[in-house]
């Protein structure tokens, strides 16, 4: 499985509580944190969800 970086780009203030939530399931509490997930469907699903927010690239 290929393995992404999922880094928080901008700040959860005024997103729903199901946005904030999901972004720290997926370990990202600060601007600038980053976190690397296995690529599976349920994360990509958590990523679509606060595209947003958040940048995403491939690690090797």
């Amino acid at each position: 499985m290929a393995k992404i970086k999922v880094t928080k780009r901008k700040s959860s203030i005024g997103s729903t509580e199901r946005q904030k939530a999901t972004l720290i399931a997926l370990g990202l509490r600060k601007i600038d944190s980053s976190a690397e997930h296995e690529e599976t469907d349920q994360i990509k699903g958590m990523i679509r969800k606060v595209n947003h927010l958040v940048s995403v690239e491939k690690v090797k």
